[in-house]
């Protein structure tokens, strides 16, 4: 099966980029606003697809070769599970609540793969590429001039990216930070963690979006890793307000 960019992929990175210009040109609230919101909406689809490719050419690289067959190294975005729990229900969550929740899911034949540190590194390569592409568009904030708008907007893209490192990383279950240490764990404690994986993140995502504090507390471990990578905060949180201008 072919690996060429799907272009589903380039789709997103066009409202992206369309984003970028609206909220780079803007001359008025509301086209700078809708600029803010189709940059960071579409912004956070394109992670989420260069999220699960990180775990896949990971995988592949490390023997898991049926990750091709999949199509998981086109970077589209259906081959991520579903459509629904792929897109929709990230970037539900994300203007529900404010936290980017984990979205799709690649399937790896973690038989396949070489040794205990590579499939540790398959799960880490995904909140890494989150971490990375942060780190990227703060850069490019605090060293490219831009347009106040368009700096916003990439202000909070990148917030939301670290954002969801800190939430992928948690040890718990399910997400990927469990998956960095459970080719090291003893076998009665995979099996333990087999039984609560399918509720773990579930009971994670209820304190998030129910439990007053949570979510803030979340947020701000996001802000401190945000600032360490060069973020600045104000202009995140001023594009954060862009995003959910209902609330304003």
């Amino acid at each position: 099966m072919s690996s060429r960019v799907s272009p589903w992929f380039l789709a997103l990175l066009a409202v992206t980029v369309l984003g970028g210009f609206l909220a780079a040109s803007a001359t008025t609230r509301p086209v700078l606003t809708t600029g803010i919101v189709l940059l960071v909406l579409a912004g956070w689809a394109v992670s989420l697809c260069l999220h699960e490719f990180g775990h896949a050419y990971t995988a592949y690289r490390g023997g898991d070769r049926s990750v091709r067959a999949k199509g998981y190294l086109t970077l589209d975005i259906r081959r991520y599970a579903d459509l629904g729990l792929s897109l929709v229900l990230p970037v539900f969550f994300l203007l529900l609540g404010g936290i980017p929740l984990p979205g799709g899911a690649v399937w790896i034949d973690h038989g396949a793969i070489r040794s205990r540190a590579v499939r540790s590194l398959v799960s880490l390569a995904g909140p890494a590429a989150n971490l990375v592409i942060g780190a990227l568009l703060t850069t490019a904030v605090a060293f490219v001039p831009m347009p106040d708008g368009l700096a916003l907007g990439l202000s909070a893209l990148a917030l939301i990216q670290v954002l969801a490192f800190v939430l992928n990383i948690l040890p718990v279950p399910g997400l990927d930070g469990f998956g960095v240490l459970e080719p090291f764990l003893s076998y009665s404690a995979r099996r333990v963690a087999d039984r609560v994986r399918p509720w773990a993140p579930i009971a994670l995502f209820v304190l998030i979006l129910g439990v007053p504090g949570v979510a803030s507390a979340l947020l701000g471990i996001g802000a401190l890793v945000f600032s360490g990578i060069g973020g600045d905060t104000d202009l995140a949180f001023t594009g954060y307000s862009e995003l959910f201008f209902w609330r304003r």
